[in-house]
């Protein structure tokens, strides 16, 4: 799901989605007290996700996967398909394979367990409406633990750099600097590297990374 970054001195508008009240209370209560966030709205599954993510457009939607009516991953694909921005950020107690590379497929721009530290899921929530994919270390190691052989080459080494930086979390402008090259460069090589790995945008590039075992959890390249 893809959307232009936030403008950094207004705060990020948060939709908080699960079937949980008492989690969503959780969550309100946090962001609520924290600077630089503000709870735009609330929704107990899919299907109202869906309209309230059209109704008030959302900078990033705090989704669950697992609830009634409509699940997460539908309701990501559907919010995709109407063309809305808002930044899908996954919160799950769920890591199984038949949770992550369905919900990053769909269009989640990242992935987060429920027992993430606050810290990190402030992180996370910041780094998603910047436009950089997030996924939990535990649920990289999922993906990774998904590979039984080694995997060819299939990137440039500049290209694997790139995709490297942005499953650290960098945006364009992030990873054009640390490379000295430029954003349209950065750009052009993330198209190749969608290319190459059949996916169609970070998040899935990040996880197609993990998937064939040209990431590690942690940075760096596998041994």
């Amino acid at each position: 799901m893809t959307g232009m970054p936030i403008d950094a001195d207004r705060p990020v508008r948060l939709l908080i989605v699960d079937d949980h009240p008492v989690v969503r209370d959780g969550l309100r209560g946090m962001f609520a007290a924290a600077p630089g966030f503000e709870v735009a709205g609330e929704a107990a599954d899919g299907a109202e996700a869906l309209v309230l993510a059209e109704a008030l457009r959302p900078d990033v939607v705090l989704m669950d996967l697992r609830m009634p009516r409509m699940d997460g991953v539908t309701a990501i694909r559907a919010m995709a398909e109407r063309g809305l921005t808002a930044r899908v950020l996954v919160l799950t107690t769920y890591d199984t394979d038949g949770d992550v590379l369905p919900a990053v497929r769909a269009g989640a721009t990242g992935y987060l367990l429920k027992d993430a530290a606050r810290e990190e899921l402030f992180h996370a929530v910041r780094s998603a409406a910047r436009g950089a994919s997030v996924i939990s270390p535990t649920v990289a190691a999922k993906l990774l633990g998904q590979v039984r052989a080694p995997a060819p080459e299939v990137l440039s080494a500049r290209e694997l750099e790139v995709l490297q930086l942005v499953a650290g979390g960098a945006t364009n402008r992030d990873a054009a600097a640390r490379l000295f090259i430029s954003e349209a460069t950065v750009k052009t090589h993330l198209l190749h590297v969608y290319a190459k790995l059949e996916v169609k945008d970070r998040a899935s590039a990040v996880a197609a990374g993990y998937e064939l075992g040209l990431l590690v959890p942690g940075g760096g390249r596998p041994r």
